[in-house]
């Protein structure tokens, strides 16, 4: 099966500016992209894919002087449906937008969360990446096949952690691969974090056996030896990784995440059009593009009334998805 789809409240939201603003009003006049006051909101906590693509998206639009003055701020909570709650509420705002994902729409589901993204004004789907699977520099698992072969023996003594809440992407990867090597799902032992921060802590801490999470979150601790990586979940290897695919090594399944861009309900035609186009122009920049490089982002952009619909056949697939797995 070829899948690319791509809790807890807290109290008072983290607030965290991403810099100073720049001195210069730059082209950003010009092309309509200039934003005052806009507020970008991560509904998971610091240090996992939404606030990297979020504080990313940031800077490099300061950087490009399309706008200035961005605020990043988190509000975690119940998988990203706290903050996707809050942003529903604040009908009619055009100052402020939220990063999400696959995750955000498999907690809807889980959570049965009275607000959807239905209940948004889409803006754009900027990046999709693979998932990795990682474990401890200490680890005994030396590499894939020893993982799932200690996996398959006794799944309640393996488990896994993702950086999303169930029916988010980094619980139905370890799902399918699951499902791939002869595991029964609902004997996956899965311990969810709400972003991966707060995962990569419970790897480094063997705290669970091995984590998966997006390929962009953890190529730091990769690359200074902290984490093993011992395959990425896309249909091919990730240049400059050393990690073979699931299919490689024998497990038939692959998949992809994806992140993105939505509003409040209820704005205007004018305040839509004008973050639209402050996303095209950071998409067409010298310094998102040299971000995606880096980060292991790959190009998924889409704007407006196609990334609705995207978002509504995304809503039916993993709705699907987490009745076909009987989860």
């Amino acid at each position: 099966m070829r899948l690319r789809i791509p809790l807890a409240l807290t109290g008072a939201a983290l607030l965290v500016f991403v810099g100073p603003p720049l001195l210069t009003t730059g082209s950003g006049s010009d092309t309509g992209t200039q934003i005052p006051g806009l507020r970008f909101m991560v509904p998971n906590t610091p240090g996992g894919g939404y606030d990297i693509t979020a504080r990313t998206a940031a800077k490099n639009a300061e950087e490009a002087a399309l706008t200035s003055g961005i605020e990043v701020f988190n509000l975690p909570g119940a998988g990203g449906t706290v903050g996707l709650a809050r942003l529903a509420a604040d009908h009619g705002n055009g100052k402020v937008a939220m990063s999400m994902g696959l995750g955000v729409v498999g907690a809807v589901h889980t959570n049965k969360a009275p607000k959807t993204l239905a209940d948004t004004t889409p803006i754009a789907r900027l990046t999709e990446e693979q998932d990795i699977v990682v474990v401890g520099k200490d680890s005994p698992y030396k590499n894939i096949n020893d993982l799932v072969a200690a996996w398959k023996a006794n799944p309640a003594k393996v488990p896994v952690g993702g950086g999303s809440a169930p029916g988010g992407p980094d619980h139905l990867a370890p799902m399918l691969m699951a499902r791939a090597a002869g595991i029964k799902p609902k004997d996956v032992n899965y311990v969810p974090f709400d972003g991966g921060g707060e995962l990569l802590a419970s790897i480094l801490g063997n705290k669970v056996a091995f984590g998966v999470s997006g390929v962009g979150e953890y190529l730091d601790q990769i690359k200074a030896g902290e984490l093993r990586l011992l395959a990425v979940t896309g249909p091919e290897r990730v240049p400059g990784l050393d990690a073979p695919t699931l299919r490689e090594s024998g497990l038939d399944t692959e998949f992809t995440n994806w992140r993105g861009v939505v509003a409040p309900p209820g704005i205007t035609d004018a305040e839509r059009t004008k973050l639209v186009q402050l996303f095209e122009k950071l998409h067409a920049s010298k310094e998102w593009k040299d971000s995606m490089k880096k980060n292991g982002w790959d190009d998924a952009f889409l704007t407006g009334e196609k990334f609705g619909d995207f978002l509504d056949r995304e809503d039916k697939r993993v709705d699907s998805v987490l009745k076909e797995l009987g989860l």
